[in-house]
């Protein structure tokens, strides 16, 4: 529990110390003092998660600190570290103090997610991390944008918990356990019934819309649009990392005895088959509506619906191929996408970056910011040799081994090809407007031809992520043999 107890610990210290010595100061340096403060504590939980081990379950079996655990704690607290320091550089924050110690409670939340092995537990650090991102998707009271994305995650999220812990109560009543291995055990003696059915899908449900999964997306483009840049960065990257690894956990080792089939024609009733419609519709549905957005903002939000068909079809595939390709798919997409929010935060200090035509004559304005979102985007859309590529490339080859092109899991895949030919005309929509088009001028003071100031802190963590992209896309193995 090093890397909680580090983490919860850094947040009361913020609050502590923004109430001794920040309430006199200008609440430019009081950001800077609580980001200081809560990057230290993110530190130490790295070095927590780094030093414990590995180990096969611990408190019982309530958690277990194994190689996904400590891959999935690393890459939250990287993503929760690149948020605090973009939101240093890029936030204008009324309550900066607590607006950092919520990132790291949610980051707390995160990191038991990742080493839940227990229905119980799992319940209690995805509530922990949900609650503390409806306040944060909420934080900027001056815009009504920011209260109406933070009300409807909310109320969705209520909904998603509601269905989440009634599957979970009819699991523990079917099985008479919480512990996963228990739940395996007692599902593979025992024939599926309608009420396993039920439950499951009650499960698939929350957990779709915790992935922003079609059709329990509503709520993204909202609160991708509405939430501080920092705090949307944050949804966007961390919380799915995190999610994906709890839901992979649940889905194999505990109710894998009722996953059924999708490498053949022919199929088997399970969960799989469900989540394969679930990541078809994503696939589906977040591409195309990109085609139709003119908010940048918007636009990243569909595509991170089309990014969760694929995430769950590594879900699919990681019954076969283990973990690796899962989180090395989710972990670099996380990296890009907190990259792409950090860029907009940018911008948005000296000029309004809410359509993609905001984004024009980047190029002129701020060469530094123009080649670190061109990483970013060419990543997103899986251009070689750009870690997207080969996250997509491992998705798509475990999936392939399942069974071919001959069953549902192949016809995925190749769905999910053809799909990514149609997300890259989107991505070049916006690469266009920063590399290509001319800045927009008729304005008395043309804002659009003036530079971008970059603070020192925002360069070197936006330079670090598009780095970061560039060596796991060059070296994948340094990843992948993880696992």
């Amino acid at each position: 529990m090093l890397p909680e107890a580090a983490l919860v610990i850094g947040a009361l210290f913020v609050l502590t110390v923004d109430l001794a010595f920040g309430r006199r100061r200008t609440l430019e340096r009081r950001l800077y003092l609580s980001v200081v403060t809560g990057t230290a504590a993110v530190v130490a939980a790295m070095y927590g998660a780094f030093t414990i081990g590995l180990a096969h379950s611990v408190f019982g079996g309530a958690l277990i600190l194994d190689e996904l655990t400590m891959a999935t704690r690393l890459g939250v607290l990287v993503l929760a570290w690149i948020t605090l320091t973009l939101a240093g550089s890029t936030a204008r924050l009324r309550h900066p103090a607590e607006f950092v110690a919520i990132v790291l409670f949610a980051t707390a939340g995160f990191t038991l997610m990742a080493a839940a092995q227990q229905l119980l537990v799992a319940f209690v650090a995805l509530e922990l991390a949900s609650l503390s991102l409806y306040i944060l998707a909420g934080f900027d009271k001056s815009k009504p944008e920011s209260a109406e994305a933070a009300l409807k995650y909310f109320l969705f999220g209520g909904m998603s918990a509601a269905f989440l812990l009634f599957g979970f109560s009819l699991i523990y009543g079917l099985t008479g356990s919480i512990e996963l291995h228990e739940i395996s055990a007692h599902l593979a003696r025992h024939p599926p019934t309608p009420l396993l059915a039920v439950a499951l899908v009650m499960v698939l449900v929350a957990f779709g819309f915790k992935a922003a999964a079609a059709p329990f997306h509503l709520w993204a483009p909202d609160v991708y649009e509405g939430a501080p840049v920092s705090s949307a960065a944050l949804i966007a990257s961390a919380s799915k990392l995190a999610g994906f690894t709890l839901f992979v956990r649940l889905l194999w080792p505990g109710f894998g005895p009722a996953a059924g089939n999708v490498s053949t024609a022919t199929g088997a009733p399970g969960w799989l088959p469900i989540v394969a419609c679930l990541s078809a519709a994503s696939l589906l549905l977040g591409n195309c509506a990109a085609l139709a957005q003119s908010n940048l903002r918007r636009l990243l939000a569909y595509s991170a619906i089309a990014h969760a068909g694929v995430m769950l079809l590594g879900v699919i595939a990681a019954g076969d191929a283990g973990h690796g390709p899962l989180f090395y798919y989710v972990f670099t997409y996380g990296i890009a996408t907190v990259g792409a929010f950090g860029v907009i935060g940018v911008i948005e200090r000296t000029a309004p970056c809410q359509r993609i035509t905001d984004l024009a004559g980047l190029y002129r304005r701020s060469p530094l910011l123009t080649g670190c979102l061109a990483v970013y985007i060419l990543s997103l859309a899986g251009i070689p040799p750009l870690a997207g590529f080969f996250g997509k490339f491992t998705v798509f080859a475990a999936a392939l081994n399942l069974g071919g092109m001959a069953g549902p899991a192949g016809w995925l895949a190749i769905l999910a090809i053809f799909l990514s030919a149609v997300a890259l005309y989107y991505y070049l929509v916006i690469l266009k407007q920063a590399l290509v088009v001319a800045p927009a001028s008729g304005t008395s003071t043309d804002a659009a031809t003036n530079r971008i100031p970059v603070p020192a802190d925002a360069a070197i963590v936006l330079v670090f992520a598009a780095l970061i992209l560039v060596l796991l896309g060059l070296f994948p193995s340094l990843v992948l043999r993880i696992f």
